[in-house]
């Protein structure tokens, strides 16, 4: 075990020096860098695919949930798909250096503030493999060094990831050293990075409840937490019952276990009648199961072919990451807003309606990282929303909100240029 903690520590070690060359390396190496890696991803597919089957294998005999062995599993087209995005990130601008306010003051003092790289990120995640990737290319193109450690069920696939990314980018000009893999399995070695907060400026844990509470109770830096997601959808009563239907369905059923996935309608009682044995028979065509509170049961144990049962309190504010929904009947717009806001989650909630000041009044009122209008909450996604690949989803206020991209992995920093001035 000591071993095993002397290497962290020493990796650790590496990746603070690697990053002090890399917070100056030009943005033609970082983008070369970047292409690298997308074409080394085609190009080792066979091998990266070898090992992610041996993973899945040993995970699905083990007993892993349908969600996390989806999440777990890589193919051909996920491969091509995080290739794409990594080409997307080397076309985006470089926010290392971006001036973001510049002024000068009555003596004569200039001060600009700039966009600096936050030092080197540590991640933590669970299952997910493309994490090694995403993370490791944000990090590098914002000037930062990166410490990986996935977890046991994916480990042959978080290292051959992780080893094609170093190749590829250290043959270009990364400084050796700035994307680390922490080999070692040991659950304990978590602990340890939690407390190395001399090299480590920021811990990002990817996975379960139960992951992101530890880390952030035991993390001696910061620690950006997100990614639980009790996502919402209102459907109001001026609300296209058409495009509401095919918004739920999508936001249920397109892939169902990811955070942004719906877990929870809310349908105004005036239209519930209507609209709930519309809806409930397109989701149960993708065979989706719907845990109903008294009105609504009361509205769909008239219709056939649906597969519903009566709602029970731990129901609200579940994140249910399977082909599994709630189902409310609210009496208002001040309903909606009063069940988001009890047991949301801070990630994504979404209203569909027609009427403007119903609609101005829940983005503004909602409190979560991405409030949407007619639109599916499948769209909370870095990819999604332009930034290439992301490194998470914070559902906290400081210092990242929502979709964590490039900007997101640095700081700032005041240069103060001055000619003899000294303070009266």
């Amino acid at each position: 075990m000591q071993a095993d903690v002397n290497e962290l520590i020493e990796k650790a070690r590496q990746a603070r020096m690697a990053s002090k060359k890399l917070a100056y390396v030009p943005i033609a190496v970082k983008n070369e860098a970047m292409l690298a890696v997308a074409q080394a991803l085609l190009d080792n597919m066979e091998s990266i695919l070898h090992n992610n089957e041996k993973d899945y294998r040993e995970a699905r005999a083990g007993g892993m949930s349908a969600s996390m062995l989806d999440r777990l599993m890589l193919n051909s087209d996920r491969i091509k798909g995080i290739a794409a995005d990594v080409r997307t990130v080397a076309g985006l601008p470089d926010p290392v250096g971006e001036v973001m306010e510049e002024r000068t003051l009555p003596n004569g003092l200039k001060l600009t503030k700039q966009r600096v790289p936050l030092g080197v990120i540590g991640a933590i995640y669970e299952s997910r493999p493309n994490v090694t990737v995403d993370i490791s290319v944000l990090c590098l193109k914002a000037g930062n060094a990166i410490i990986l450690r996935g977890g046991k069920e994916a480990y042959r696939s978080n290292l051959a990831l992780a080893s094609t990314v170093q190749e590829a980018t250290y043959r270009v000009g990364i400084p050796r050293g700035a994307v680390q893999f922490i080999e070692s399995t040991d659950r304990s070695l978590v602990e340890s990075m939690l407390k190395l907060k001399e090299y480590i400026d920021l811990i990002i844990p990817r996975g379960g409840e139960g992951l992101i509470r530890s880390v952030r109770d035991n993390a001696s830096m910061p620690v950006v937490t997100g990614g639980i997601g009790v996502c919402h959808t209102y459907v109001e009563k001026t609300a296209d019952q058409k495009k509401a239907t095919a918004i739920i369905y999508n936001a249920k059923v397109q892939r169902p276990t990811v955070c942004n996935a719906l877990d929870c309608v809310l349908v105004d009682n005036d239209i519930a009648p209507d609209f709930l044995p519309v809806m409930a028979g397109e989701l149960a065509r993708a065979g989706v199961e719907l845990h109903c509170d008294e009105r609504s049961l009361e509205i769909l144990k008239k219709v056939e072919g649906l597969k519903i049962k009566a709602a029970t309190q731990e129901d609200w504010g579940k994140e249910f990451l399977s082909l599994v929904a709630a189902v409310k009947v609210v009496d208002s717009l001040e309903g909606a807003l009063e069940h988001i806001d009890r047991y949301g989650s801070g990630h994504s909630e979404a209203i569909i309606s027609q009427d403007q000041k119903a609609i101005d009044r829940f983005l503004n009122e909602v409190d979560a990282a991405c409030v949407y209008s007619n639109a599916s909450t499948r769209f909370t996604d870095g990819a999604q929303f332009g930034m290439g690949a992301e490194i998470g989803i914070s559902t906290q206020k400081f210092h990242a909100r929502g979709p964590m991209g490039l900007r997101e992995l640095t700081s700032y920093k005041w240069c103060i240029r001055g000619n003899g001035q000294v303070r009266p």
